[in-house]
């Protein structure tokens, strides 16, 4: 198969037809948030979204690219100089580098950005349709105004992630892998180690890979964290409004969700579409992304 072309950039500005076409209707109902089983994902709750247009894919580093060489723009990992990267994608003889209390496995490594996901000594050769990842929320918004988008709110992304499907806490039913088929892109074996790479993946897999839900939406879970308009809260759930809810008015924290390839059921089911999970807006690592959303009147 030969490797996907990064495409040229667009003009510097972006409109709201470049976006649209990447874009499926998503309608408006209500649903059950959240769930019963863990603080901060608690309580399930009854909210109403109304229609919207989300990104079937999360942005890619094709896509990225297009933005960065018509805008300029300079990440955060970028302008810091050094990003987190899962240890087990490094070669084994990548020199010693700070790791992450409580959670080793994460390595500070310098010279990490979109464009160089493992360090200096990586590129993006063969993965332009993978997901754009070491972006910050920051990274993202500036993405959202060139290309005349924005952010979905997380009652809004785990409306679209279920595909229409009630209390399920996975985008094709309740069976983590149904039938024995792999659905997503998480990990397999012995966390952190041993990787058996089982659905095929080590690291990121492409924005289309596996089946869509039942909207037409690819990797809402696995693969990599995605980006949500929303500060995080972790008592919101229990005042939050019953019709298109936002989050908080601020925090220190903002929303992301879905999972990434790091997942596993050892030390982190985050890979649920009920289950929500935070960084700082200029945080960056190897396995966060996000997509892009419009409201309904911008498709007019």
């Amino acid at each position: 198969m030969p490797e996907p072309v990064i495409p040229p950039p667009p003009p510097a500005r972006a409109g709201a037809a470049d976006a649209t076409c990447r874009v499926v209707q998503i309608p408006g109902d209500d649903f059950v948030m959240g769930n019963d089983r863990r603080d901060g994902d608690r309580p399930a709750h009854r909210v109403w979204i109304d229609p919207f247009r989300l990104d079937p894919h999360a942005v890619s580093n094709g896509r990225f690219a297009a933005f960065v060489t018509a805008t300029g723009h300079v990440t955060d990992a970028e302008r810091y100089g050094w990003s987190f990267v899962f240890g087990g994608l490094l070669p084994d003889d990548f020199p010693p580098t700070r790791a992450v209390a409580g959670a080793p496995w994460w390595r500070q490594v310098h010279g990490a950005a979109w464009n160089h996901p493992e360090g200096p000594q990586s590129d993006l050769a063969g993965r332009a349709d993978h997901p754009v990842v070491h972006v910050s929320w920051n990274d993202a918004m500036a993405f959202c105004t060139w290309s005349r988008t924005r952010l979905p709110t997380e009652a809004e992304w785990e409306f679209a992630a279920r595909g229409g499907l009630a209390r399920q806490p996975f985008p094709w039913g309740s069976d983590l892998e149904p039938g024995g088929r792999h659905r997503m892109n998480v990990f397999q074996g012995r966390f952190p180690g041993h990787n058996t790479c089982a659905d095929g993946f080590a690291g990121t897999a492409p924005v289309h890979a596996f089946p869509p839900n039942g909207y037409g939406l690819h990797n809402v879970t696995g693969n990599v964290w995605e980006w949500c308009a929303d500060w995080f809260d972790p008592g919101y759930y229990a005042r939050s409004p019953a019709r298109n809810p936002t989050g908080g008015p601020h925090g220190a924290y903002r929303v992301i969700r879905g999972g990434s390839y790091l997942c596993h059921a050892s030390y982190c089911d985050r890979y649920r579409v009920d289950a929500r999970n935070a960084s700082e807006p200029d945080s960056s690592t190897g396995n966060t992304g996000f997509r892009v959303a419009l409201d309904e009147r911008d498709h007019q």
